[in-house]
C-alpha cells in the first residue's frame, strides 16, 4: 500500500510539473485553449481578393474592426483572429493572431486585384480555414465566384465533419469591371457546404452585404449554442416547436429561403408575423435571401413556434448565447488491456448502432443538469425523433446508443431539465452526419520527419455492393503522396493499402499536416472518409534545458525590516546558456515586478538583467529553447538562492506515463 501511495503522489507532482512546463513554453492564453478553459470565440475570415471584391473587402474591414472595437476588454472578445485570402491561382498565407491591432493591421493590407477569369481558388482557402482554426470555430467566406476547385468538395465536407466547424457564405452578385455572377450550380455548392456545417449561405447585393453582416456580429461571441435547425430541401408549410430556456440570452432566428411567409408563437399565445418588423415578440430584418429575428430580451420560457409557408427550399436556424451546453463525437469500441473508446474518424456504418460520447455541461456544472433523452433527428424532412439509450460515465459524459440511426442527413438533439430555473431546455448539434457502408481504418503511430517518405497502411471494407472503390487522398500542406487510385472490394472483406507522403526537406519541425483519405463506390452512392493528422518532427537530440549562472547580485541596500524597503532597489545579472543544444527561442519573466531585459536570444551566452523595488524579494527567469526544454533560474534576497530546471521532452513524459501506470496497477 506504501508503494501504491508514493506512485500516486509521484504521478500527480510528475503530472503538475509537466503542466507547469507546457504553460511556460506556450504562454497562459495558448495555455488555456489547449486545455478547453477559455471558451471566447475565434473569428476566421476567408476572404477572395479578385478584382471586382474592393467592396466586399471593405465591408469585411468594417466588419472586423467592429467586433474588435465593440467586443474589446468584454468576455465576448475572440480569443484568436485568423485570416486567410485567396486570388487565383494563390490562396494564403494564413494570418493568425490574438493582437486585436495586429489583426486590423492585416486586414487593413488587403486589395482587390487580378483574377482574371471567373472561378478562384475558393475551397483551397477554405480548406486551410478549416485545417488551421480549432475545433467548432466560425469561418466566414466572402467571395463573388465560383470555386474552380470545386473537386475539394467532398474533403472540404470531411473537414467540416472533422473539426464540427461553422461555415458560413456571403456571395454578392454582378459588379465591378468584370461583371462575375454566381452561377446557379455553384450557388448550391455553397449551400451545401454551408448547410453541412449549420451555417447560413447568404446572397446578396454589395450594396446589401453591410446589413448582411450583423450575422457575424451575433455569432462571434462567447457561449453560442443552438436550440433548432432545419433544412427544408422541398418548399411546403411546416409548423416547428423549439423550447426556449431561462438561460438563454440574445437569441436570435434565422431564416433563409426566398418566397416565403412565417408567424411566430410565444409560449403565451402572442403572434408575430414576417410582415411586421417591430412587433410584440422581437425586430425583423431582411436582406437578401436572410430574415434576421431578434426576440426581445423579456422573452418567456418554454415551447416557441414558429410557422413557415415557402413553395421553395429554406432554413431555419435558433441561437443564443448560454452555458447549457455540450460537446460530443461519434465513437467505436476497442478492446484490449486497457478497452475503450476511440474517436470515429469518419461517418458511422450502416447496419450499425450509433455511440456517442456526450460531454454536458450546465451554469453550475454538469450536476446542474438533468439530461431526459439524447437522439438523433433528419435535418430535412418529418421531425422525427430517435431516442438513443443513456448510460452515465460520470462527471457529465454520458455513453448514447442510437439503434435506428435515421437516414439522410442528421444531428443530435439533446433534452433535459435546469435544475437552477426548473425549466426545460432544448439542444442541438450543427453539423450534419449521415451514415455509409463504406469503412476506412487508418492510424498515426509515429511522427514524420522532413525530407522523409512516411508510409500510412489503411483498410477499405464495405457492407454494400462489391467491386472497385475510388481512392482519392488530399493533404493540405501539398507534400507529394502516392497510394493506389482505386481498390477491389469484397462485401464484409477489407482490402488493405498504403499511402506514402513525403514532406520537403525544408519543413519546420513541428508542422501540422491535416491528410483526408476517401473510398467511394463506381457510382458514387456511398462513400466515407477518414480524417488524420501527422505532424513533422525533426529527431530530437538535445534533451537539456538551458542553464543560468547567477554572475552577480547587488542587495545589500535592502534593508530588514520590509517595511522600510520602499525607496531602496536590488539587481541580479545572470548568464543563460544551451551549450550543444538547439539554442534559446524565449527567455521570460515570470515571477517578480522589476524591469527586465536580456541580450540578443542569438548570442552563444544571453545575458540578462533584472533591477527591483526591494519590496519585490522573489525572481524567477523562464529560458525556453527551440525544442521546447524549460530551464528555470529562481533567486530570492531573503534566502540562498537556488536554480532548478525541467525538461518538455520524452523522458518526462515517459516518466509521467510509468508514474501512472504503477499507481494503477
Amino acid at each position: 500500500m506504501a508503494f501504491h501511495n508514493a506512485a500516486v503522489d509521484a504521478a500527480i507532482a510528475a503530472s503538475l510539473q509537466l503542466l507547469e512546463d507546457i504553460r511556460l513554453a506556450a504562454g497562459d492564453n495558448d495555455f488555456l485553449r489547449m486545455m478547453g478553459i477559455a471558451r471566447s470565440s475565434v473569428v476566421c475570415f476567408v476572404i477572395d481578393t479578385t478584382g471586382s471584391m474592393s467592396d466586399d473587402i471593405e465591408e469585411a474591414r468594417a466588419v472586423v474592426y467592429e467586433i474588435i472595437d465593440s467586443k474589446k476588454g468584454t468576455q465576448d472578445e475572440p480569443s484568436e483572429y485568423i485570416l486567410v485570402p485567396f486570388n487565383d491561382p494563390d490562396f494564403g498565407p494564413m494570418i493568425r493572431t490574438t493582437d486585436a491591432q495586429k489583426m486590423k493591421t492585416e486586414i487593413s493590407k488587403l486589395t482587390a486585384t487580378g483574377g482574371g477569369d471567373t472561378p478562384e481558388m475558393c475551397l483551397s482557402g477554405l480548406q486551410l480555414a478549416l485545417t488551421g482554426a480549432p475545433s467548432s470555430s466560425n469561418i466566414y467566406v466572402f467571395t463573388d465566384a465560383t470555386a474552380k476547385d470545386i473537386a475539394l468538395k467532398d474533403t472540404i465536407v470531411a473537414l467540416i465533419r472533422s473539426t464540427k466547424s461553422t461555415v458560413s457564405f456571403f456571395m454578392t452578385g454582378i459588379s465591378g469591371r468584370r461583371r462575375r455572377s454566381l452561377e446557379a450550380a455553384s450557388f448550391n455548392d455553397y449551400k451545401d457546404l454551408a448547410l453541412a456545417s449549420g451555417g447560413q449561405a447568404i446572397q446578396v447585393s454589395k450594396s446589401q452585404l453591410p446589413q448582411a453582416t450583423d450575422i457575424i456580429l451575433d455569432t462571434s461571441t462567447s457561449a453560442l449554442v443552438t436550440a433548432l435547425q432545419r433544412a427544408m430541401v422541398v418548399g411546403a408549410q411546416e409548423t416547428f416547436p423549439f423550447v426556449l430556456d431561462e438561460s438563454l440570452k440574445n437569441i436570435t432566428i434565422y431564416i433563409t429561403g426566398t418566397s416565403l411567409t412565417f408567424t411566430l408563437t410565444n409560449p403565451a399565445g402572442v403572434t408575430q408575423s414576417n410582415s411586421d418588423a417591430s412587433g410584440e415578440l422581437g425586430t425583423i430584418q431582411t436582406v437578401g435571401n436572410l430574415w434576421r429575428i431578434r426576440l426581445k430580451a423579456d422573452k418567456q420560457s418554454g415551447i416557441w413556434m414558429i410557422n413557415i409557408k415557402s413553395s421553395w427550399p429554406y432554413t431555419l436556424k435558433v441561437t443564443g448565447q448560454s452555458t447549457i451546453t455540450f460537446i460530443y463525437d461519434f465513437v467505436e469500441k476497442f478492446t484490449g488491456p486497457h478497452s475503450g473508446y476511440a474517436v470515429l474518424t469518419g461517418r458511422p456504418q450502416t447496419g450499425k448502432p450509433a455511440t456517442l460520447m456526450l460531454s454536458v455541461i450546465g451554469r453550475k456544472g454538469p450536476s446542474s443538469i438533468i439530461v431526459q433523452e439524447v437522439g438523433l433527428v433528419p435535418v430535412s424532412g418529418p421531425a422525427s425523433f430517435t431516442n438513443g439509450t443513456m448510460t452515465d460515465m460520470g462527471n457529465g459524459d454520458i455513453l448514447v446508443t442510437v439503434d435506428a440511426v435515421p437516414e439522410g442527413e442528421f444531428v443530435l438533439i439533446l433534452r433535459g431539465e435546469d435544475k437552477l430555473s426548473n425549466s426545460e431546455y432544448q439542444r442541438q448539434s450543427t453539423t450534419q452526419m449521415s451514415i455509409s457502408k463504406v469503412n476506412i481504418q487508418a492510424a498515426v503511430d509515429s511522427s514524420v520527419e522532413p525530407g522523409e517518405a512516411f508510409n500510412l497502411p489503411f483498410s477499405v471494407m464495405t457492407q454494400g455492393t462489391g467491386g472497385t472503390y475510388t481512392i482519392n487522398a488530399r493533404n493540405d500542406r501539398d507534400f507529394p503522396m502516392n497510394y493506389p487510385n482505386s481498390i477491389i472490394l469484397s462485401t464484409g472483406q477489407y482490402a488493405n493499402a498504403t499511402l506514402t507522403i513525403t514532406p520537403s526537406a525544408t519543413t519546420e519541425s513541428g508542422t501540422d499536416v491535416t491528410l483526408t483519405i476517401e473510398a467511394k463506390s463506381s457510382s458514387g452512392v456511398d462513400s466515407n472518409y477518414a480524417v488524420l493528422r501527422l505532424s513533422v518532427v525533426k529527431k530530437i537530440t538535445d534533451f537539456i534545458p538551458p542553464k543560468c549562472e547567477v554572475t552577480s547580485v547587488l542587495a545589500d541596500d535592502c534593508p530588514k525590516d520590509v517595511s522600510q524597503c520602499g525607496p531602496f532597489r536590488w539587481e541580479l545579472s545572470a548568464n543563460f546558456t544551451d551549450e550543444n543544444g538547439t539554442g534559446i527561442e524565449s527567455i521570460s519573466l515570470n515571477q517578480g515586478n522589476g524591469r527586465f531585459t536580456h541580450s540578443a536570444l542569438t548570442a552563444s551566452i544571453v545575458q540578462a538583467y533584472y533591477n527591483a523595488s526591494c519590496c519585490s524579494q522573489i525572481l524567477e527567469i523562464v529560458a525556453v529553447d527551440k525544442v521546447g526544454n524549460v530551464g528555470k533560474c529562481y533567486h530570492s534576497i531573503i534566502r540562498s538562492a537556488g536554480f532548478s530546471a525541467k525538461t518538455l521532452s520524452l523522458p518526462l513524459w515517459l516518466c509521467l506515463l510509468v508514474s501512472i501506470f504503477v499507481a494503477r496497477s
